[in-house]
């Protein structure tokens, strides 16, 4: 809801909710015209022009094939789907619409994450040769009580949280990830999902690269870039709401530092998405690009 508010050229007219009191409370507490009890509902909405989809991970295939059906361009949550032939099915019936399908990848709109990208490419740090994302937060007791069910989730913290490391890394180096290995850390109150994995990646450039995640820790968001001649850190690198120490490292030195916000990277995604739907311009985070991260994750599944 403070993105939709922050956000300059997306307005939230309609949202819905499966129990039609719940909708209308959330509706009326947040000033939005059209409270619906389905799906199909916000999706015939004729006010309605893009659908923003938030559902748990189960749903995000079909949700989105319906606001298709609709004619309704789509900007679905991360993780894209439960899998990568779901990813498949979601790309193929954008493309026979000829409509937009968009994965909220919110940290490619974070001030943090745009700036490593860019000082990276600008040779600051020489060729990037380790790279490492961990992303760790308190699961325990999460009102979001279907992430530790795998036929709702689709697994645990590395698709909840893993997938923005996977994401950050790819969209920092401008690099493809071309191996994965990978082992999962087990805990109890995590029913049949992992509480944590760890990832060893192999860049196409030669980079190797970390993802550690867990639902398991107090919150932590530490990204490092390594390269020949120096490297790019911060300890709260992908935080939407604290500030973030970008920190220029050499010879065990802090060369520089600057300080950045992340604090409006989700409207910056809504914004981005409206405008790449009115000019018919690829959007930051495709479909596609979901898929490439989904194959990542399920790679990684597959060694659990």
């Amino acid at each position: 809801m403070p993105g939709f508010a922050r956000a300059a050229a997306a307005r939230l007219v309609a949202l819905s909710r499966r129990d039609a009191t719940q909708a209308r409370a959330s509706a009326a507490k947040h000033g939005i015209p059209y409270a619906c009890s389905s799906a199909e509902d916000l999706c015939r909405c004729p006010e309605v022009d893009l659908v923003l989809i938030a559902t748990p991970n189960v749903c995000h295939c079909a949700d989105t094939l319906l606001a298709l059906r609709h004619g309704k361009p789509v900007l679905c949550e991360k993780p894209m789907a439960m899998n990568a032939a779901e990813c498949r099915t979601m790309i193929d019936a954008a493309r026979a619409a000829g409509l937009p399908l968009g994965i909220a990848q919110v940290q490619r709109f974070s001030s943090s994450v745009l700036r490593m990208r860019e000082r990276v490419a600008a040779g600051d740090i020489g060729q990037p040769l380790f790279a490492r994302a961990e992303l760790g937060f308190s699961g325990q007791n999460h009102p979001r009580s279907w992430m530790y069910k795998r036929t709702i989730a689709g697994g645990g913290a590395l698709m909840d949280v893993g997938i923005h490391g996977l994401d950050a890394l790819r969209f920092i180096l401008q690099d493809e990830i071309t191996g994965v290995q990978a082992r999962a850390l087990r805990r109890p109150n995590c029913g049949d999902v992992e509480a944590g994995a760890v990832l060893l990646l192999q860049f196409a450039r030669g980079t190797l690269g970390t993802v550690l995640a867990t639902s398991y820790t107090p919150y932590r968001t530490p990204l490092e870039i390594v390269g020949e001649t120096a490297s790019l850190r911060a300890e709260l690198a992908l935080s939407l709401q604290e500030p973030v120490n970008l920190e220029l490292w050499r010879e065990g030195q802090i060369l520089e530092t600057e300080r950045l916000l992340n604090t409006h990277a989700f409207a910056h995604m809504l914004d981005a998405f409206v405008l790449a739907v009115e000019n018919k311009q690829p959007f930051l985070c495709s479909g596609e690009e979901g898929l490439k991260n989904q194959e990542l994750v399920d790679a990684a599944y597959a060694q659990f």
